[in-house]
């Protein structure tokens, strides 16, 4: 997990989503907003091996000059552009430490936030960011090539990829920002799925600089306008508005943009005191890549024959000895669990550096990965799968948050999720971390993590960003009776891992109310927009911490053969709670022996952690209060300087 962060500004540039945004944008050497050292001290949180500035100046020309840091100001020479990058690193892969921002041999810079695990190779020696720098380095700068998907550049003739083409191969999540130097060109985006964090700031009147960030500064979680609230509860669309009344940050939307700066006075829309400088939005080169975004599922509606019969399961036949229904949910199950799997297996390889910073450790201390823990159903499958694979002399920490004590659901399923775990795997050392608060109490914490979640802003945002903040810090207190641990007694602990599994997922309110089509539909639609109503939030929240939250079930692959499986074998919502919802998993944990588990009804973590009818209590002073408020958006109000 990394912090990045980029500053454009001077040379007379506005750079905007669309030509109207331009309207009443002028430019100014220093912007009245965020400045270079507040992004700093905010990134700094996310990646705290190294932090490090890379500034250049590109003339009107082309000409690019370099620079001695970022720290010097905000503005620049008239005439002159300048691009400053900041980098703070948090690493996790590579035999060799590194520091961001990256150059490479030809000059091109590059600030990456993120894990790759296909698409592009990575030596077991070797960072993420390393093997995506010499790849970047290696494409064709002409601009016409950008467009298409041949391999050979129609302009020089050159053989290589471009920069989209590269982008869309990559396995995993990821936000970057990329100076490629030979055509002048900045290039930024977000995975498909959003699944790491990018905020864009375009030019307004009061800051008229175009800035890229991991995560807001906390003097500029601004209120974002009821328009804008309503529409990310509605799943606004994945296009830039041209609105603006909008807060000073907004979520990048997925996808892979570019901002030309060749001859920026020539080819921009250039008025006398400003250079209107379009972004352009790019399509992903990856057919397969398309295909999960758009959610296409062959089979929906099950016929009474599918319901009964079990014929075929997506692009598998079943032969006879497959017929029982019994046996067709163990071989759909099967294929599942073989993908999540490899997910898990990919997440969690400890390399050489995490290797070498764990012999530093105590015995007892040793616990690489933490997964945050309910003991509902998907996190006892990320405990499960994740036991094969960690070596058995290592700890795993599961960290549960709760605002009720021991009276509230989560604790309650992950101290019966713990025995569970003990019982098929009783070799490994279990630590349950108990991280209890009162809402009362966390007023300064509140506040800061409102900054977090920024530009989201609803009570469930905020209760959600809480709760996920609390568990990431590790923080809490182990019973080392049920643990087995220290003798058995009580004592506080504050986890030290590093990489913290996650799991997701809902659906059946949409199926009550109009079956199979609207229930594959709502999955369509969480997948295209969870980019702006999860992922950001949650990767900002979790990270804070300087951890990473990876997210087996966001896998590609997971995906895709969730996709081949037909709904009806994905989830029968017409049966009971802790049933027939999250149906293909539940064999999954009846595969790994998780009989408890597979019995779990799913809540959400605001509700398992009983944080939702405490905030409710503070703030509206009932439950019921509450939902009528909520029949709308309710905006959380706070001062903006």
């Amino acid at each position: 997990m990394c912090g990045i962060a980029f500053v454009l500004s001077g040379g007379r540039i506005v750079v905007v989503p669309s030509a109207a945004a331009a309207a009443g944008i002028h430019p100014s050497d220093e912007g009245k907003g965020v400045t270079v050292d507040e992004l700093t001290e905010a990134l700094r949180r996310r990646g705290p091996d190294s932090l490090g500035c890379e500034r250049l100046r590109v003339c009107a020309d082309g000409t690019v000059l370099g620079g001695d840091g970022c720290g010097i100001g905000d503005g620049g020479d008239v005439g002159v552009a300048e691009l400053c990058f900041i980098g703070a690193t948090l690493q996790l892969r590579g035999a060799a430490p590194v520091s961001q921002p990256m150059v490479g041999q030809s000059g091109s810079v590059l600030v990456y936030n993120g894990e790759i695990y296909g698409g592009i190779h990575v030596a077991d020696d070797q960072n993420d960011t390393q093997s995506l720098l010499a790849s970047l380095e290696s494409c064709c700068s002409c601009d016409c090539h950008v467009l298409v998907r041949d391999e050979t550049c129609s302009c020089c003739g050159s053989v290589g990829k471009s920069v989209p083409q590269i982008l869309s191969t990559i396995k995993g999540p990821w936000a970057l920002i990329y100076w490629q130097k030979d055509s002048k060109t900045l290039w930024f985006g977000r995975d498909a799925f959003g699944r790491r964090s990018l905020l864009v700031h375009w030019p307004t009147p009061d800051d008229s600089r175009f800035i890229l960030s991991s995560v807001s500064h906390r003097s500029f979680a601004i209120n974002t306008s009821a328009s804008t609230v309503n529409g990310l509860e509605s799943g606004a669309n994945n296009e830039f508005s041209d609105s603006t009344n909008m807060s000073y940050w907004e979520e990048l939307p997925c996808g892979i943009y570019n901002i030309q700066l060749k001859d920026f006075e020539k080819n921009g829309m250039c008025m006398k005191e400003a250079c209107i400088v379009k972004v352009r939005k790019h399509h992903w080169l990856d057919s397969s890549l398309d295909k999960l975004i758009q959610w296409k599922r062959k089979s929906i509606v099950p016929t009474v024959d599918d319901l009964t019969t079990h014929n075929s399961v997506g692009n598998y036949h079943l032969s006879e000895s497959f017929r029982n229904p019994t046996e067709a949910d163990k071989y759909i199950a099967y294929k599942v669990l073989i993908v999540l799997r490899e997910s898990v297996m990919l997440r969690t390889n400890v390399n050489r550096l995490f290797e070498g910073d764990l012999t530093k450790l105590k015995d007892d201390e040793l616990a690489p990965i933490a997964i945050l823990f309910s003991g509902g159903l998907d996190s006892m499958i990320l405990a499960a799968l994740l036991d094969q694979f960690l070596d058995s002399k290592w700890t795993i920490d599961l960290l549960n948050v709760s605002f009720d004590g021991q009276l509230a659901p989560d604790r309650i399923s992950a101290l019966a999720g713990l025995k569970e775990l003990q019982r098929i795997s009783p070799i490994r050392r279990w630590r349950l971390v108990e991280i209890d608060t009162a809402l009362t109490n966390l007023k300064e914490e509140s506040e800061h993590v409102m900054s977090l979640i920024h530009p989201s802003n609803t009570y469930m945002d905020l209760n959600i960003g809480i709760a996920l903040w609390l568990a990431a810090s590790g923080d809490g207190w182990v019973d080392g009776s049920i643990c087995n641990m220290k003798d058995g007694s009580r004592y506080k602990y504050k986890s030290t891992s590093r990489v913290l599994l996650v799991g997701y997922g809902r659906h059946r309110t949409k199926y009550r109310l109009g079956g199979w089509v609207s229930l594959d539909e709502e999955m369509r639609l969480d997948v295209q927009r969870i980019w702006k109503r999860n992922m950001g939030r949650d990767d900002r929240c979790i990270s804070d911490h300087g951890k990473e939250a990876r997210f087996p079930f966001l896998d590609e692959n997971v995906i895709k053969t969730l996709l081949e499986i037909p709904l009806w074998e994905i989830a029968k919502l017409d049966e009971p709670v802790g049933k027939g919802d999250k149906k293909i998993l539940r064999e999954v944990a009846n595969l790994l022996g998780l009989k408890g588990a597979a019995l779990q009804p799913k809540r959400a973590i605001q509700f398992g952690s009983r944080i939702a009818r405490e905030s409710n209590r503070k703030n509206f002073g009932s439950n019921r209060a509450a939902n009528q408020a909520s029949a709308g958006s309710v905006e959380i109000h706070q001062n903006t300087r």
